[in-house]
């Protein structure tokens, strides 16, 4: 690692060594400075753009050049006639001021070389071949080299911190909901310009109007080449594992036309590559949103999956994916667009996973003795053997009409279907042993069938330019099946749900019933009092009707035995209404811009269960406000202040048992009251086009009063839930920030997350029943530092480090954690048909100062590919150093864990890929 710096520091005092710098101030002809106008500076004997820049707001520019070459300067700027000036440089730095003349004819830059970077308004287009080394394959390879822009670990695209909404082709959406199968999908070799389209707005009368401050889009501009043309690529591949063989096939075909377009992914394989995880089924949203974002009110449908486990990084023990996705456009007519998308992902996967459990304050029977005067601390170790098989299906159809540009009519349907088995075998330390002193492993079966219906009409009318409405509707039906059955020696509240309790060993079943009918509407007016002041006026409502049954049975001699016990049975009706009516008042006054209001709800629930009747009805006021200051093109300065009134949905009402798995018991409660939060949030934001410096920062303070929380008594280590509001408020303050400046062949960046939080929750004594207050209060941190280079013919690599530290006390029991985990990437062209990449990451975890895990991940890709051909080869293998797990460790309000996940082994797969 300190070669590898100093090696660094030596490339990167060569490069300065190498150069001179040209630098001076633009100017109108009245001698006003000019910001942002673009600067570039061709080599006049290679005839390549050696160097380019742009503006700052004192009209500076800045060129690193060659020493001793000759150049043609020019510099141009919308409404300006473009100036070339000759440079010839020598040993010495170069000063020179230049003056631009107005030219009324022109409407925009001309410019007759290729910028690396444009900006036009809130829009940044980066021109994708003056970044791309050669090696890159996907989309998200390209990405990551553009300054300000990011790919976290999910494939997920993020600028200036914030979450890409949607990935577009040509200005037609690629998969909307999701930007993770752009990235791992569009080659790279098909585009042209990548669009950054900050505060963007998919409606156009909304656009001057409306807040579209964290609504970032980026759009793709295809090559000339790859329009009106099939273009895509079809990989197939066979290898090898420790123990089996493996394989892999891809196809994908791509056709863009203004008039429609067509995108076909599919991939089978069983190396571990997911190209579309459960995790990512249920977050993905088809794009639509929460209504409850804007008007105050939290009321989020509760997903009901029982205790399915999510893949980390893609990672298992063994995984065979299937994956089908169709995506469409047609425009019938200019006026009207129709698109959709179906996606098919069906994987079965092993995982086997080893759980150390620190339980604070659970209670541990000890037979006939007097009850502890106080709870102790229990352990747990569990090792997870577990085999999920899922089918699932998303499919969207969308309509946008806009028969002119006072009206637009939308409407979009989205659905989605699964199939999902889970099965589980547990072995733990508090397993209890059978007659031949065997641990007796624990068998758990988790299936079902859910299916949601989206859909979302909204109409956009301008009656001139100070009056326009808008009106959204969204309505969401959602069917829930989940299916949980538990085999197992001994079951800690056996007796509390009716159970046989000389049974041995128990077999019991469950089964849940989840129907959502769900309704939100609102119509906003817009009066334009003028370019700077206007007047939102809103009238809205939710209404939502769900029904909530469950039963508990068991299996005794093969034999169906129900429950008739009434605290194991559920048959809850809740409507929940949400009417309001709001005004917000928005104007700009120098650099800045005001918008507050409020917004009055009257809110109403009835809860039937246990044959009777409960409702609850009251109004309440709540407020927000926020300032936002434009102290430059590029920089921006927000505050944010917010009240929202939360409320849980109908899983958290129903007062029967139901499991959550077999040591986890819940029983919700009726008179659960709503939660009102207090939200506080500062950001800056700075994309400095005349360094290449981009700089966010991300302050946010949540209070939250009446929290619903749990309430836990343990039974051993297994724990009985309810859920409490407590009187204790919750507090959590969030820090997010990155550094990134970027050069021409290198960029460097530095980023963190800190996160500390005091959380509440109730601990009952089950041999006292006394009920106690535990105060969790947990800081964590994460810092990440990277270094790149982007040479066009030297070798290039990624280096980075990164520190992960959580610290939790929990009741007064303290632990920490810290992971480690530096990494170096590496790619080289060589012998001019050949590419090598690799890619190494180290991780070290530190519990309470002593090393518990130590293990890397090395992978490497050999590519062969001749010049102007349409056929590459392929050797790759993954995980080379033959690790075996990794480790995650994490906390709650009752217990702290660690990890160890197993993965697979080495794999080194010969593939073949055709490229259209």
């Amino acid at each position: 690692m300190k070669k590898l710096l100093i090696l660094v520091i030596i490339m990167t005092t060569w490069t300065s060594m190498a150069q001179i710098t040209m630098r001076g101030v633009v100017k109108d002809s009245i001698g006003a400075p000019l910001e942002m106008a673009n600067v570039i500076a061709i080599n006049k004997l290679t005839k390549k753009l050696d160097s380019y820049g742009f503006t700052d707001a004192q009209g500076n520019y800045k060129l690193n050049l060659k020493k001793n070459a000759s150049y043609s300067v020019k510099v141009s700027y919308i409404g300006k006639k473009t100036s070339q000036i000759e440079v010839t440089t020598k040993e010495v730095n170069i000063t020179r001021d230049i003056e631009l003349l107005a030219d009324d004819a022109l409407d925009e830059v001309n410019i007759t070389y290729k910028m690396p970077v444009t900006v036009k308004g809130d829009t940044i287009v980066y021109d994708a071949d003056s970044f791309k080394s050669g090696t890159e394959k996907k989309l998200g390879d390209v990405l990551e080299k553009l300054p300000g822009v990011e790919v976290n670990d999910d494939g997920e695209i993020e600028v200036e911190g914030k979450t890409v909404k949607k990935v577009m082709v040509e200005g037609k959406d690629f998969f909307d909901g999701d930007s993770k199968l752009a990235t791992k999908n569009i080659p790279a070799n098909a585009i042209d310009k990548v669009e950054v389209l900050k505060n963007h707005s998919e409606v156009r009368q909304l656009s001057s109007v409306t807040d579209n401050e964290d609504n970032i889009v980026i759009n793709l501009k295809l090559k000339e080449g790859k329009k009106n043309f099939w273009f895509g690529e079809v990989t197939a591949g066979l290898g090898v594992a420790t123990e089996d063989e493996r394989y892999l096939a891809h196809p994908k075909l791509f056709y863009y036309s203004p008039k429609y377009s067509l995108n076909i992914i599919t991939d089978v394989n069983n190396i571990g590559e997911v190209a579309f995880t459960m995790r990512d089924y249920f977050k993905f949203t088809g794009g639509f949103r929460s209504f409850g974002e804007s008007n105050g009110t939290n009321f989020n449908v509760a997903s009901n999956d029982i205790s399915f486990l999510t893949l980390r990084n893609n990672r298992a023990k063994n995984i065979e994916a299937q994956f089908g996705a169709v995506n469409f456009s047609y425009s019938p007519k200019k006026t009207w667009d129709i698109s959709g998308f179906a996606i098919y992902s069906g994987n079965t996967t092993k995982m086997e996973e080893i759980t150390n459990s620190i339980y604070s304050n659970a209670g541990i029977d000890i037979g006939n003795l007097p009850p502890l005067s106080q709870e102790i601390i229990a352990t747990e170790t569990t090792e997870d053997n577990t085999v999920q098989t899922s089918d699932l299906g998303l499919f969207k159809i969308s309509s946008s009409y806009k028969p002119n540009s006072d009206n637009q009519f939308d409407y979009d349907v989205f659905a989605k279907v699964s199939g999902q088995k889970q099965t589980q075998t547990t072995l733990s330390t508090r397993t209890y042993l059978n007659a031949d002193d065997e641990v007796v492993p624990i068998n758990q079966l988790t299936q079902q069938n859910p299916f949601s219906v989206n859909q979302n009409l909204n109409y956009y009318y301008t009656l001139d330019e100070r009056n326009i409405f808008a009106f959204e509707g969204q309505h969401l039906w959602q069917d829930e099946d989940p299916f949980y059955n538990a085999e197992l020696e001994r079951l800690s509240f056996a007796n509390l749900i009716g159970l046989n309790l000389s049974a041995n060993p128990f077999n019991v079943d469950q089964t849940k019933r989840i129907k959502t009918n769900k309704f939100d509407g609102k119509l906003d007016y817009y009066y334009v009092l003028n370019a700077k002041n206007n007047i939102n006026l809103t009238a809205g409502a939710t209404l939502s009707d769900q029904q909530f049954n469950s039963n508990i049975f068991e299996i005794l001699d093969g034999n169906i035995n129900a429950i008739s016990n009434v605290n194991s049975i559920n048959d809850v009706n809740f409507t929940f209404d949400d009417l309001y009516a709001g005004f917000h008042y928005k104007f700009i006054t120098g650099i800045f811009t005001f918008n507050q209001g409020f917004t009055v709800h009257n809110y109403t629930t009835k809860n039937i269960q246990l044959g009777s009747v409960e409702r609850s009805s009251f109004t309440r006021f709540l407020p927000d406000a926020s300032i936002k200051v434009s102290l430059k093109k590029s920089e921006t300065l927000r505050l944010n202040y917010s009240m929202q009134t939360s409320f849980t949905d109908v899983n958290q009402l129903a007062e029967g048992y139901v499991f959550n798995n077999y040591n986890s018991l819940y029983s919700g409660n009726r008179e659960l009251e709503n939660a009102l939060l207090h939200n506080v949030n500062l950001s800056y934001f700075s994309f400095n086009m005349f360094n290449y410096t981009n700089i966010f920062g991300v302050l946010n303070y949540t209070k939250r009063i009446d929290a619903i929380k749990s309430n836990t008594q343990f039974i051993d280590v297994n724990q009985v839930r309810t859920s409490i509001n407590t009187q204790f408020p919750d507090e959590s303050i969030t820090a997010r920030f990155r550094f990134e400046k970027s050069h021409r062949k290198f960029k460097y960046s530095l980023g963190g997350n800190v996160t500390y939080s005091e959380s509440n929750s109730l601990i009952t004594n089950r041999f006292t029943n006394e009920v106690g207050n535990r105060l969790a209060k947990t800081f964590s941190q994460s810092y990440q530092s990277r270094f790149s280079t982007n040479f066009r013919e030297a070798p290039n690599f990624d280096i980075g480090y990164n520190v992960a530290i959580n610290n939790s006390n929990i009741g007064g029991i303290e632990n920490s954690f810290t992971t480690h985990s530096p990494y170096f990437n590496f790619d080289a062209f060589f012998l001019k048909e050949f590419a090598f990449t690799s890619k190494y990451t180290y991780n070290q975890v530190i519990n309470q100062g002593t090393t518990i895990d130590r293990y890397g991940f090395l992978d490497a890709d050999l590519t062969y590919q001749k010049k102007d051909s349409n056929w590459e080869y392929k050797l790759g293998v993954t995980n080379i150093l033959d690790s075996s797990g990794l480790n995650q460790n994490s906390s709650n309000d009752i217990l702290v864990s660690n990890s160890t996940y197993f993965i697979q082994p080495r794999i080194a797969v010969l593939s073949v890929k055709y490229n259209l």
